[in-house]
């Protein structure tokens, strides 16, 4: 067999490139690519996209078709190439809406005339006008030229980049693809290639995932199709001559140009100020819908139906690409969509998602208002809250059209009431689409087939295994209290004497209920201590934030005085006014002195109650407040990706208690969960292996519908043992475990250094869930739970050493905080201080600090050697010839010691020295004697020199003389020596090298002098002055070969001043 075969080209880039060429997309060479784009800084393809303009743009005058001018053409190719001033979302959506929308230009037509015309760059009415283009290695450089990045696969679109694939051989982790994917997006690499771009896929062949420019790691995507007809067809047709992979699939479901159009028309989203493209269920459920409503049901109307997607898995972005789908793709029916949510935060959101089309939309700001949007009939699109169809029903309005539709945030909760009827009545022949986030319950399943049919489903389940969602982990906790009964009844007796018998027993049902005694303050303490004990000892300083859900905002107030006692915590209290019910079960809560004091100071100090709101829900989700402690506002509908852990001391059930644990299940970077901490005791059974739930009413749903909503905390005790058995066996071929030396060295290997920081990494997060769990850490015999700690600061230990001795970076820096605070918390470890990014070697001083924390000899030693390699790996195109030299006297000094010719101390001795040199500039690199001084020359010798001395070796019959040089029989002197004159006349003679480093020298002295004088201004993204640069060097090396001093091919002379340009850019800053 062929190992060949598994190197990341032939497995995974040359098969996504055939199979792109299969479906229709041009292949460019990398060559072809440069010449259509005039710099490596610049990524449009000019020619091609100068050509399409002209051919898909035409503007009508006096029934003549005409053509755009050749100015109009390049203005609108310089349009679209929008500065990054602004950021590179908000440079993204610029360049989205130009393609979206086109860009209007004046024309001079008739008698002078001059009017605006629209012109585009893409035409979406008749898709098959453009042309996709496929490229390789496509090779952008940085603004600044320091860096050079190759990405692997470029899609173009009418020589518009938009879409970037990296490829890796299937033993690496797709994960490392998107790493390198995010860090090229970043400011100091090539954020104006992904300005342009609306897909980025990583695939190692057998796994792959996808997303949008500024997309975080955690928020990358897997694609499921689901249409499997489409796929078979599409493998058949497009996979030649062997078995179709994953990422053949992926390739196929994403960048088919049919589907191409969809995805980047309809699926892409700008919200707040963040890029978003659909998941699969998004895509599909909208598929889904689009079948369904181009069907009638019984009476003639547009068949409805019901959406349920999972809290978290996006849901409300679901509506607004479904209405815009709506809009845009069946604008022929004049359509109209009244988007309908209980919330004020989903109502402006979607108003500002249309800016990229030429829909209309309007936000109701009453029921009026309301009214007089459905009457006028010039808005596509009116989002409104559920409650302001109160007004309108009662106005006696109706509108009779087939074509409305009417998108139901939460249906469950709102569409199966009163309101739906009094939505019906304004609305009778309208198609109502239900969202629902949480499952239907059994009876809800019974009322659906009236409103209409399932269209589909995207359950809990799905949504942990895509992870889309974090799954949950439940915690059952129970706080005792002893009720002293006969003096309540003595208490009430006499209180209540002067009341009627009626006004006596409602008292008492409020009394005697759970509710009001589960209120009582030294519960609420008991409680409030146990909460700050678990959040100091787990999560405070982790970057994770929790949420405390109480029944009574008396309660609330309460508890956050018992956290301001404590003075360990950050929290805040988010409840509406004393006298309005945030809940239907909600008592009046408006004479309860505590609550109004309370809500005195807050309208004091923010004035009123949406400046309130605002700014505690603000400071929750930027990470300000530790613990948020609400009532039954922000249960449902509110957004805190850093919340993992929730506290309940409330009456939850069925909906209300799915909607509420849902707040922690959102994606967050270093969140592999969501905590439950129930003080209720709400749930009685929870099996999700065996589909067994009960309380809380969660028996009333379908137990499959409840797959993988919670997990009991104890199987976190099962992860611990198997984390801690996959961390151990890494180091099973190490003889003596105690030998940390010996385990260092075995961690010289990158690969096997990877994997272990990533299983540390797992096994830190198990532990740290056991330590702080009670049921969970009751469950670890108290040897087994030492043994688990002991390991953990010994390899904790041994993670810092190693990271140091080979200059590693912050592995998975989201669990740093997770990591030192179970350090800090359970560990007692002294002297283990948090790892922070690696020291740069010409800082000496914070260098040998970090040095005096390594053991042996042969660790300081490698340290610097590491230090040493990645810095002149990233300083070597300053001056390559100076950084190689360095380079060579590290691989001799290694090479010394893995064949034992010298000792530890004389390897740190030699690394010591280099890197002394190395600091203090000393090089053992000979430069001619006119470069002295001049460390530019110097710099370009050594690129020059590389290049040009390499082609006279290659090439016996290149000419050369020096410029002294004299003539003998009338022809130069060549290569081997040369004749040269001293000023006395006399005469001597030098070898063909010197005579070849003496023309390099004067070669590197004008090119100096070339680049000095162009770079005065800041040049780096300067095309004009790039060209300037390279047509100077071009003709210098014309006037030596006109001279007769020396001749070289133009690929020889191009390969020089690009490689000049390179180093020019890092010394020469403008």
């Amino acid at each position: 067999m062929n190992s060949k075969l598994y190197l990341e080209d032939n497995i995974s880039k040359k098969p996504a490139l055939d199979l792109l060429q299969n479906m229709g997309y041009i292949y460019l060479t990398p060559e072809e690519c440069t010449l259509q784009r005039g710099g490596k800084y610049q990524v449009l393809l000019k020619g091609i996209l100068r050509n399409q303009l002209r051919k898909i743009n035409r503007f009508e005058f006096g029934g003549i078709e005409q053509e755009f001018s050749s100015a109009n053409i390049e203005r609108a190719i310089e349009d679209l190439d929008e500065p990054l001033t602004d950021g590179l979302i908000k440079t993204s959506e610029k360049i989205y809406d130009a393609l979206m929308l086109g860009r209007s230009y004046q024309e001079t037509v008739g008698a002078g005339k001059v009017l605006s015309f629209d012109l585009k760059y893409i035409d979406w009415d008749n898709f098959e006008n453009n042309v996709f283009h496929v490229t390789e290695e496509y090779v952008v450089t940085s603004h600044d030229g320091e860096h050079t990045v190759r990405p692997d696969i470029v899609l173009f679109a009418n020589g518009i980049p938009f879409a970037v694939i990296e490829c890796k051989a299937p033993h690496i982790s797709v994960e490392q693809g998107i790493e390198q994917m995010i860090r090229n997006q970043q400011d100091e690499y090539i954020p104006q290639l992904f300005k342009y771009i609306q897909i980025v896929m990583a695939t190692n062949k057998n796994s792959v995932k996808y997303a949008t420019t500024g997309t975080g790691k955690k928020y990358w995507s897997v694609w499921k199709e689901e249409d499997l007809d489409y796929l078979e067809i599409a493998k058949a047709k497009y996979v030649e001559d062997r078995v179709p992979t994953v990422q053949d699939e992926n390739i196929i479901s994403l960048f088919s140009i049919d589907r191409l159009k969809e995805m980047i028309k309809y699926f892409v989203l700008y919200d707040a100020n963040v890029k978003k493209i659909c998941r699969y269920q998004q895509y599909f459920a909208i598929k889904e819908i689009i079948k369904t409503i181009n069907t009638n049901d019984v009476e003639g109307n547009r068949q409805s139906g019901v959406i349920w997607h999972t809290q978290g898995s996006g849901k409300s972005l679901t509506m607004v690409m479904l209405a815009k789908y709506i809009l845009l793709e069946m604008a022929r029916f004049s359509p109209k969509v009244v988007i309908v949510t209980d919330r004020k935060e989903l109502d402006k959101q979607i108003a500002k998602t249309f800016t990229h089309t030429r829909c209309k939309p309007a936000r109701a700001t009453s029921g009026k208002n309301l009214i007089d949007l459905i009457n006028e009939g010039k808005v596509d699109i009116i989002t409104t809250i559920i409650n302001k169809f109160n007004t309108v029903e009662s106005s006696g309005l109706k509108n009779l059209s087939r074509d409305v539709f009417v998108l139901v945030d939460e249906s469950h909760r709102s569409n199966y009431g009163e309101l739906s009827t009094k939505m019906r009545v304004v609305f009778p022949n309208a198609c109502y689409i239900g969202f629902t986030g949480t499952p239907l319950m059994k009876s809800e399943k019974n009322t659906m087939t009236k409103f209409g049919k399932l269209i589909h489903k995207y359950t809990i389940k799905d949504g942990v295994d895509d992870r889309a969602i974090v799954p949950l982990i439940y915690e059952g906790r129970f706080v005792e209290q002893t009720v002293d009964e006969a003096n309540i009844d003595l208490w009430f007796e006499q209180t209540t004497k002067r009341l009627t018998e009626s006004q006596r027993d409602d008292l008492k049902r409020k009394w005697s209920s759970m509710k009001r005694l589960a209120s009582t303050e030294a519960r609420i303490k008991r409680i409030a201590l146990d909460i700050n004990n678990h959040y100091v000892e787990g999560y405070k300083d982790t970057g994770f934030k929790a949420m405390l859900a109480t029944n009574r905002k008396r309660d609330a107030v309460s508890y956050l005085a018992c956290f301001e006692q404590f003075g360990d915590l950050n929290c805040e209290v988010c409840i509406s006014p004393p006298d309005m019910r945030e809940g239907v079960d909600d008592i009046d809560e408006g004479t309860d002195n505590r609550v109004i004091e309370y809500w005195s100071r807050m309208m004091k100090k923010y004035g009123d109650a949406d400046a309130y709101e605002d700014s505690v829900k603000n400071r929750f989700v930027d990470g300000e407040i530790d613990i948020l402690i609400v009532c039954s506002k922000l249960l449902t509908g509110f957004d805190a990706p850093r919340c993992q852990v929730l506290y309940i001391d409330k009456e939850l059930k069925e909906h209300g208690l799915l909607q509420a644990i849902a707040r922690t299940n959102r994606l967050y970077d270093g969140k592999d969960y969501g905590l439950i901490v129930d003080y209720r005791g709400l749930i009685q059974k929870l099996d999700d292996a065996m589909n067994m739930y009960s309380g809380a009413g969660l028996e009333n749903f379908e137990a499959g519908d409840l797959k993988g909503a919670i997990v009991d905390i104890i199987s976190a005790v099962g992860n611990l043992r198997q984390s801690y058995s996959r961390l151990e066996d890494v180091f099973v071929s190490i003889k003596n475990k105690n030998d940390v030396e010996e385990i260092e060295v075995f961690l010289a290997d990158e690969k096997i250094r990877n994997e272990f920081y990533e299983l540390l990494c797992q096994f830190g997060k198990e532990l740290a869930i056991v330590l702080n769990s009670e049921s969970a850490y009751e469950n670890v015999p108290k040897e087994e739970r030492l043994k688990y700690q002991n390991a953990f600061s010994f390899y904790s230990r041994v993670r810092r050493s190693v990271k140091i001795r080979y200059n590693d970076a912050i592995d998975n820096k989201e669990y740093e905080p997770l990591m030192q605070n179970l350090l800090d918390t359970h560990m007692s470890v002294v002297g283990l201080k948090q790892i922070t990014e690696p020291v740069d070697i010409l800082n000496q001083s914070d260098l040998e600090k970090e040095l005096e924390q390594l053991g042996s000899l042969r660790s300081k030693a490698d340290a610097i050697q590491a230090k040493l390699t990645k810095s002149i790996s990233v300083k070597r195109d300053e001056n390559p010839a100076y950084y190689d030299s360095f380079s060579k006297r590290i691989k001799d000094a290694l090479q010394e010691y893995k064949d034992r010719v010298i000792t530890d101390a004389e390897y740190l001795a030699k690394m010591r020295s280099i890197m002394q040199d190395y600091v203090a500039g000393v090089s053992v690199v000979k430069y001619p004697e006119k470069l002295k001084g001049n460390v530019h020359a110097q710099a370009f010798y050594g690129v020059v020199s590389a290049i040009l001395e390499n082609e006279w070796e290659q090439t016996s019959d290149v000419k050369c003389v020096a410029e002294n040089s004299v003539e003998y029989g009338g022809k130069p002197i060549y290569a081997q020596t040369a004749m040269l004159l001293r000023d006395d006349s006399t005469s001597y003679t030098v070898s063909g090298a010197q005579v070849r480093q003496d023309i390099i020298a004067d070669i590197s002295i004008k090119i100096t002098d070339i680049v000095e004088r162009h770079s005065r201004v800041d040049w780096t993204n300067n095309k004009s002055i790039h060209d300037k640069i390279a047509q100077d060097i071009d003709d210098m090396f014309y006037e030596y070969e006109c001279a007769g001093k020396c001749k070289f091919s133009f690929e020889v002379i191009d390969k020089v001043i690009e490689n000049v340009k390179t180093t020019a850019l890092r010394r020469f800053k403008g």
